[in-house]
């Protein structure tokens, strides 16, 4: 599609003076979360079934309860009786509102979906083109069975392969070579955490920013979804998040003519509604975000959709049905009743704005970050940013065809005014008519 066509094929949004919507903004009751865990707040080797009698209420009281919040009312659909995760939660990605929950502040091992917060706190900091080569100190420390996108000592990647290699492999060796060039894991630890009380997801500890199995890391369905609200403000976040399959720079080696080459292989991204498997199809309206798995985690996964111009984000975490790419079908159940229950149902929470939103973010076009990640409201910039992502890394699939669709994400900005931001997602199943 050519970007005349995708400006035309653009659906037009109302931007409402923030004047007007003022009375909507929202305040963090901080005297109401829980405290932040510390580190000797370990959870168990199996976490426990049963959800915590107290439980933080940021975003509101309903969120702190355990079990199922919803306003079920006349027209609105039930809930999919099948869903076993410990905890779950369906939102509006632009207006906030929580439209249910499930044990949505539970603390619990969140696996690879911590990258998301890794992703919003590190990728600003480095052009994309930026190059390093790695040393073997900055592949130490790595859990044992992390997974691996394939990155090898003595070899040269640019700051573009390496996000490519966290969002689509969910590579460990990635996470630590880009935690490296930010001076270390521990810093860079120290600096998820403090973004994280930023967004005010205070449901999360961060021990390794990879989100490896550790003792005293948690995070909640509640704060993921923090997470990927914020990163996906960022053009090259929702870029990688929704890229399907890539080529990676593979190992230099001589071939059979004693020349030296370096053969780069593909890579596919592991979110199966991105895509597919076998037993599972590519989820209309899929643009996003990630995945995780790890044997004290089980499954977790937040994901971002759109629909006839409406977009949502769900987080499940650690389906008890354990049947293959459970996670992401019980996922796509909640997108289900999401998009047939948006604008009947109310809200039982909202997701709050960052502590610095209101100082912040005056300026909707101004993002703030390096490397070319900030938004642009016009269309044509965002298509050559996707152009040049592609010359940079051979980045290719339906995930890189950003198309301009007039989104426009109005995120909560302290309590005196919102903040209207446009949010392209990644035209990636829109063109599909139905799935399978």
């Amino acid at each position: 599609m050519s970007a005349p066509q995708m400006k035309t094929a653009g659906r037009s949004l109302l931007v409402t003076s923030a004047a007007a919507l003022s009375s909507l903004a929202l305040t963090a009751p901080v005297a109401l979360a829980a405290p932040s865990p510390s580190p000797s707040a370990s959870p168990s080797a199996s976490p426990s079934a049963t959800p915590p009698a107290n439980m933080s209420t940021v975003g509101g009281s309903r969120l702190g309860q355990a079990g199922t919040q919803v306003n079920l009312a006349s027209g609105v659909p039930v809930l999919p009786k099948d869903i076993t995760a410990r905890s779950w939660i369906v939102t509006d990605a632009e207006s906030g509102d929580v439209l249910a929950a499930h044990n949505a502040h539970w603390r619990l091992p969140p696996a690879s979906t911590m990258k998301m917060l890794f992703a919003d706190t590190v990728l600003p900091k480095f052009a994309k083109t930026e190059k390093h080569k790695v040393v073997p100190s900055d592949l130490a420390g790595m859990g044992a069975g992390s997974s691996l996108v394939g990155i090898k000592e003595g070899e040269t990647y640019t700051v573009h392969d390496l996000w490519l290699g966290v969002f689509l492999r969910s590579g460990n060796d990635a996470v630590h070579v880009l935690s490296a060039m930010n001076k270390g894991v521990a810093k860079t630890v120290t600096e998820m955490n403090e973004h994280a009380e930023e967004l005010q997801a205070l449901d999360t500890h961060v021990v390794s920013p990879d989100g490896y199995d550790a003792p005293g890391q948690v995070s909640s369905a509640y704060d993921l979804t923090l997470f990927a609200r914020s990163g996906l403000q960022k053009k090259d976040f929702r870029e990688y998040c929704s890229t399907v399959t890539a080529k990676f720079p593979g190992e230099t080696k001589k071939d059979k003519k004693g020349k030296t080459v370096r053969k780069p292989f593909e890579i596919q991204n592991t979110n199966r509604l991105l895509s597919g498997d076998y037993d599972i199809s590519q989820y209309q309206g899929i643009a996003g975000v990630k995945n995780g798995n790890t044997t004290n985690a089980g499954a977790t996964f937040t994901g971002v959709a759109e629909r006839n111009g409406r977009v949502l984000l769900v987080t499940v975490m650690h389906p008890s049905k354990e049947e293959h790419n459970e996670v992401y079908k019980e996922t796509a159940k909640l997108f289900d009743w999401g998009f047939k229950a948006a604008g009947k149902v109310q809200p039982v929470g909202e997701l709050v704005p960052p502590k610095g939103a209101a100082q912040s973010s005056a300026q909707p076009g101004d993002a703030g970050e390096a490397g070319g990640s900030g938004d642009s409201a016009g269309s044509g910039a965002s298509a050559k940013h996707v152009a040049s992502a592609t010359a940079d890394g051979g980045s290719r699939g339906m995930g890189t065809a950003i198309a301009i669709t007039g989104g426009l994400l109005v995120l909560l900005a302290g309590a005196a005014f919102l903040v209207n931001r446009r949010w392209p997602l990644p035209d990636l199943v829109r063109r599909r008519s139905s799935r399978p």
